[in-house]
Parts: C-alpha cells; structure tokens; sequence
C-alpha cells in the first residue's frame, strides 16, 4: 500500500467515524422521544482494490410488519376505548342495581312511596313523600336522557375534529412526499422528513387504519383497511358538517344530521365499512347506533311509566285524552311521539311539590272535584297493581318482552351495566395487544447501552485512523528531511 492510499483510506475512516458520532449523538438524544426511530449509517468497503470505506446514507430500523401490527393494535385500542368512555358516561348516569341512585333504585323508591301511602291513605306527608318519589324517578331517566344527548353531541363535535385532522394530516404527507423527492435529487439526507411523514401517518392511522404502500422516489401512497383511497399522489378530501346541538330525533336518514363524505362522495361510515376500525367510525356509532339504542331503552321505559297510569281504567277520573300521574312534558303520551319522551318526561302538575300541589289527588283521582274519604286506599292500590302488572315493552336490545315496571328497570339498567362491562373487557384485550406490539417496536428502537458501545468502538476506530495519519505524516517528514 502506498502512502496516498494509506492516508486516503485513513481519511474515509476519519469521515465515517465522524458521520457515525452524528448519528449516534442523535439517538441518544431523542432515546426517549416515542417518535423517534433508530439511524443507522451506512458503511461499506470502497471496492476491489481501492483502500477505505464508503459512507453511503443514514437510515431508519423499522421492521414494516412490526410497525403495520402495532398500528392496527393502537387504533383498535383507540377505538375500544372511545366506544367504553361513552357506555361508561351513560352507565355511570343509568346506576347499576344495587346503586342507591340507580333508576331501578328510584323506581323501587317509588313504589315503597306507594306501599306507605297506602298504609296511612289520610296522611298528607306520606302522599307528599309519594309526589317527591315520583319527581326523583323523572329526574333520573331526564338526566339519564341528557346524558345520552350530551354524548352524541360530544362524538358530532369529535368527528368534526377528526375530520379537521385527518384533512391536514393528509395534505402533511402529501408535502412530504414532495420534500423527500426534493432532498433526494439535491443530495441532502431525507431522513428527518421519513420520521416525521411516520410519525404523522401514525395520527392519521388511530382516526381511519392505514396501510401503507411504498412508491417509488420513497414517497408512499395510503389506502384504509377496507381499500379507500386515501393518498395516492394527491390527498383525499373528507368532509363533514357539524351540529352544535342534537335533538333525539334527529338522525343521518332523516337527513338531520350529516354523513361523511370523501372528495364529494358519500363514505359508509360503519364498522363494517371501508373507513372501519379506527376512532372516526367508533364516534359515528356512538352517534348513530349506540345512543339511538340507549335513548329507545331509556324512551320505553318513560312511555311504560306513562301509560301505566294514564289509563282511565286505573284511575276513573281521567279521559281518554288526559294525562295521568307521569305526563309527556304535561301533556297525556301521544305514539306517534315516543322518541326522546325520557327527558320529557315529568310528575302531573296536578300533584307535583314545584307548585300548588294538591297531592290527596293521589288518593282520590287526578281529575276530581272535592276530596274524597280520606281512609279510602282504593285508587292507590291501582296504582300498585299497575305497577306490578306485566305489559309488552318493545325496545332495540331488549326486543318484545312482557314485564313489570319494576323488571323492566331491572332489565335496562342490567343491559347499560352488560354494555359497559363488554366495552371495559374489549379495551382490556386490545390493550394488552397494543402494549405486546409496541414492545416489539420499541425493541428495534435505541438502546442507549448499545449506542454508548457503539460509540467507544467508533472512538477506537477514530484513534486507529487518527494513528495512521499521524504515521504517514512522520513518514512524510522523515523523506523530506533526507
């Protein structure tokens, strides 16, 4: 080996080992940053016969299966959880059976008040608690049916977020895609803009699941797990319009409320659809699905209490247009009106304690004219029976059932509990698939240990090289002094 060469492949040693202290130092810099990647440099012998190395291009340690499996976790994982935020908002409002507060509990409070009353029919504090006990039962299925409004307003307002985020996370990729290409032809290092396109695609892939497709130039096209188009040299426009508030009512078929559309074309937004699997699809079924089935349980409820006591047959001072001890906001239950009638729902003005409240009407019939015998139980004892008798109650989960008050409570309360405990447990198991994937990203991630003996041998590598030139140098001198 010549002196040239010597100093040549000394000198490309010098450089790898300073490229190779510039990437490490990054790594141990961001070792505890989640979005960073690993680099490594790129070093190769400079070929047959030609002293050195060559220093070629810093690159991420990415495994794309990992990453692909650790992004589907993540957003199921995601999705699980907004799913179980809503039930346990509602359950939370709803109670569980044994909850003092819960609507079976009310609905048994209000019962016992009847029992009481019917003990000591002349005592108008017993007929007052009874009015307190009905007031409290319509409190619970309102609030309970507030609550369920305000959760579909929260994923209306959380789709339209989404939405925002997913527009400009997409045109976010769509540049730089550009800027990659760019760096490329210039001869700069596109790595920083590789890791953060990732780190953007991995915002966008917890709203709809991505897979990612490699193009050519590095740049990267991405479809959902269902096949839409998403970006493919250009981005995909979504948009929605929000409401600021939502009635029960209201609804995407009967055009209320707005669906999702993607570059003017309306998306199936459902779990089996081509968006599904991420937190977009998990706040359109809370809207759609979830709280429409949640508001129809907690509507048969309200519209059973009603119609249990608007019967002329239970209390014989009432028409058949009248409204009985429940009324839908003061007026008798109409059918073509049941939807959202739980936070319509309130105790007869005839009897309730917010105002001039006659409550021996309880004893002696809503409608009558004078008060009656005040020892005479009778209209209170139909009123127990009407509670205790098994009428047929349709609703989405319960089905066609034939039930008590009592049972049907019971039954709903059970059913938001079953909902919320199904959710919990799906967050438990996507969870634990998130963490397992993530450990294995995290594995190929910095491992500060490593880089620092990376670092001490590079260090060795530099004095090595540092050595040689020093030598070359001397030898150098030498010549020229003889």
């Amino acid at each position: 080996m010549t002196l040239s060469s010597a100093i040549n492949a000394a000198m490309s040693g010098v450089y790898a080992a300073s490229r190779n202290t510039a990437v490490i130092s990054d790594n141990l810099a961001n070792a505890l940053n989640p979005g960073h990647s690993r680099r490594v440099l790129s070093v190769t012998s400079a070929g047959a016969g030609i002293p050195g190395v060559r220093v070629g291009d810093v690159s991420l340690v990415k495994d794309p299966a990992v990453l692909a499996s650790r992004r589907i976790s993540e957003a199921e994982y995601a999705s699980a959880e907004e799913t179980a935020a809503f039930f346990s908002r509602v359950g939370s409002v709803v109670g569980t059976v044994d909850d003092a507060n819960s609507l079976a509990s009310l609905q048994s409070d209000f019962s016992s008040a009847l029992v009481e009353a019917i003990s000591r029919s002349d005592s108008g504090p017993r007929l007052n608690e009874l009015a307190v006990a009905a007031a409290a039962f319509t409190d619970g299925l309102n609030a309970a049916s507030d609550e369920v409004r305000a959760q579909r307003v929260a994923a209306e307002n959380t789709i339209d977020a989404q939405v925002d985020t997913l527009n400009q996370g997409l045109k976010d990729v769509e540049r730089l895609n550009a800027k990659i290409v760019l760096a490329q032809a210039s001869g700069q290092d596109p790595v920083g803009f590789l890791d953060q396109r990732d780190q953007i695609i991995d915002e966008i892939n917890n709203i709809v699941p991505v897979k990612v497709v490699e193009r050519s130039n590095n740049q990267v096209a991405l479809f959902s797990e269902g096949g839409e188009i998403l970006l493919e040299g250009t981005a995909s426009q979504f948009s929605f319009e929000a409401q600021r508030d939502i009635a029960p009512h209201m609804t995407v078929d009967n055009g209320l409320l707005s669906g999702l559309e993607i570059d003017g074309r309306p998306i199936d937004t459902n779990v089996t659809g081509r968006l599904r699997g991420g937190t977009l699809t998990a706040a359109f079924q809370i809207r759609d699905d979830y709280a429409l089935a949640a508001q129809a349980d907690l509507d048969s409820m309200a519209r059973d209490l009603i119609e249990r006591f608007q019967d002329p047959a239970v209390d014989p001072t009432l028409s058949a247009t009248d409204a009985g001890i429940f009324t839908d906001d003061g007026s008798a239950f109409d059918v073509a009106n049941e939807t959202g009638i739980a936070a319509r729902i309130s105790v007869n003005e005839l009897v309730a304690l917010n105002g001039q409240a006659e409550t021996w009407r309880f004893r002696d019939g809503l409608n009558a004219v004078t008060q009656g015998d005040a020892g005479d139980a009778t209209l209170l004892r139909a009123y127990t029976d009407a509670l205790e008798a098994s009428r047929s109650i349709t609703s989405p989960s319960l089905g066609t059932i034939s039930v008590s008050a009592a049972t049907l409570a019971a039954d709903v309360i059970s059913r938001f509990a079953q909902d919320s405990e199904t959710s919990a447990n799906r967050v438990a198991f996507t969870a634990a698939s998130f963490i397992e994937t993530s450990e294995m990203e995290q594995a190929q991630g910095v491992d500060t240990d490593v880089e620092l003996q990376n670092l001490l041998i590079i260090e060795q590598s530099y004095q090595a090289n540092a050595r040689v030139i020093t030598t070359v140098n001397d030898l150098l001198d030498t010549i020229l002094r003889i």
